[in-house]
């Protein structure tokens, strides 16, 4: 028998991987930490567990690329081994207007977007023009010019900084030799990459079908291939004819399926609807939070409700919409929801196919508008979120502006916005500082019940009380014999309920 004292080979080995797994645990939390994950419950419904952002967060970057592998194919033997490689891409730009430093602001984005779609940026160029060139969006020199830094660079994809015609497109592609993408294909691109729910997915392919449509281009032979005669299965006399050409059928392929994204959106627009028919019913306030991408929305909404909703230092990181349940310091019940991301010039079919998705915004009682006060241009930020509001009929709707990132922003920018802004209250979500400033103007500019009352509540009727907390407000409580004297403000639902124990 082996004594306790002694240390067998097998013994160490054990030891050394329990070692190993407290070291992976301890990283673990660490890491945690870093991202800024809230370890609060904002209600016991399961899918408000803090630790979800934080899988899915793991699961992102389980499938992000690699720099050192290749996707190409050097050698039909390596069919079965291909591994998946970061882009290479050059970013072109028009500079039509405004200054240099908008122009140099637009180009950061682009290569922000790119690098989240999963890209390696390898050279950026801007061309000033007056107008794009109808034929290949920059001029014949700088086409040359890209076209030998695609050669001398090795890269492999080109990417506009604007909406291409299919012309432009095509033409600058037979110029460069290599894939070019516009703007709108690269937003599109990350939509698809990060979009999680049903209705996410559904929305992303509909925005991607409608871009396609316009888009379609035949190769070779499939431009002019037809159905009829022998070819379809020998039909004989009376089933000759023109036929279909291979894009009219892709064409008609894509609007059947657009029909039928259609269809299933609408279907969950209703739940959608129902929902937010069933909260207002109740008469429950609701806030939207929104924004330009990353300038921490999610965040925000895990500091004042504790979510647990994905973090991520990243353009578009969150494209399904979460909305949570929380209460005021008086005990009033609000829903908090968090929204897609804005950027400037967003693309028309996503706002098209988002559209039920930001009806959150335009029927919410109160908009938070979350700004990135480290950014070059949050000015520039808060036009391009207003337009958006101004696209989905949103501009009625009350704003509070939260200046995030104070802790990393110039102190001068923050003054400036908070003296231009009206209503403004600055925070930095990753800190916690100003956060209850935030919340107390949150709370302020939630609608009040309009009706006033002085009831005297028996004490068996508490479930009375009890809504006049979560719905009303609670002015005065004076306890007697007979039963609880309240005085406050009601909505009219409540209020006609509460008219038979009237003072």
């Amino acid at each position: 028998m082996t004594n306790s004292s002694e240390h067998t080979p097998e013994l160490e080995q054990l030891e050394d991987s329990i070692i190993d797994l407290d070291a992976a645990l301890a990283a673990t939390e660490s890491w945690d930490a870093e991202a800024g994950f809230e370890s609060g419950y904002a209600d016991e419904d399961p899918e408000d567990d803090p630790t979800v952002g934080a899988m899915e967060l793991a699961e992102r970057h389980a499938l992000r690329r690699v720099a050192s592998l290749r996707t190409e194919l050097e050698d039909i033997t390596e069919v079965e081994y291909r591994q998946l490689r970061l882009e290479r891409v050059v970013l072109v730009g028009v500079w039509t207007e405004g200054s240099i430093e908008d122009a140099e602001n637009s180009m950061a984005e682009l290569a922000l977007l790119a690098e989240t779609a999963g890209s390696e940026v390898l050279e950026a160029i801007i061309q000033r023009r007056q107008a794009p060139d109808p034929a290949t969006y920059i001029g014949r020199g700088k086409v040359e010019a890209l076209g030998e830094i695609v050669k001398v660079t090795g890269a492999d994809t080109v990417i506009c900084d604007g909406e291409l015609a299919p012309s432009q497109l095509r033409n600058l592609e037979d110029r460069v030799s290599v894939k070019v993408v516009d703007r709108t294909a690269l937003i599109l691109d990350i939509f698809a990459q990060h979009a999680k729910s049903k209705e996410g997915q559904a929305q992303v392919e509909l925005a991607q079908l409608n871009y396609m449509k316009q888009r379609l281009r035949g190769w070779g032979g499939n431009l002019s291939r037809q159905v009829g005669g022998r070819v379809a299965g020998g039909a004989g006399i009376g089933g000759r004819g023109p036929g279909e050409t291979k894009i009219e059928t892709d064409r008609r392929r894509i609007n059947t399926k657009i029909a039928k994204l259609n269809r299933e959106l609408r279907e969950m627009k209703g739940t959608r609807e129902t929902k937010r028919a069933d909260r207002r019913r109740h008469h429950i306030p609701a806030v939207a939070i929104a924004g330009y991408t990353n300038a921490g929305k999610s965040s925000l909404l895990n500091r004042l409700t504790g979510a647990g909703v994905l973090v991520e230092d990243a353009l578009f990181a969150t494209l399904d919409p979460t909305t949570r349940r929380t209460q005021t310091s008086d005990g009033r019940v609000y829903t908090m929801s968090d929204t897609v991301g804005f950027v400037r010039h967003l693309p028309h079919q996503l706002v098209e196919a988002f559209r039920s998705t930001l009806e959150e915004v335009a029927d919410a009682d109160l908009v938070v508008h979350v700004v990135d006060g480290s950014h070059p241009d949050p000015e520039g930020q808060i036009s391009a979120v207003r337009e958006v509001f101004a696209d989905i009929e949103a501009s009625q709707v009350p704003e509070l502006i939260v200046l995030n990132k104070i802790d990393a922003a110039d102190p001068l920018v923050v003054q400036r916005l908070l003296r231009s802004e009206p209503h403004i209250v600055a925070v930095s979500a990753r800190t916690g500082e100003g956060i209850e400033e935030a919340l107390a103007a949150i709370e302020e500019d939630l609608p009040r019940p309009e009706v006033s009352i002085h009831v005297l509540l028996p004490y068996e009727r508490g479930d009375l009380v009890n809504r006049l907390h979560q719905q009303g407000e609670i002015d005065s409580v004076e306890h007697t014999a007979e039963g609880s004297i309240v005085r406050g403000r009601a909505n009219p639902d409540l209020a006609g309920e509460l008219a038979a124990y009237a003072v």
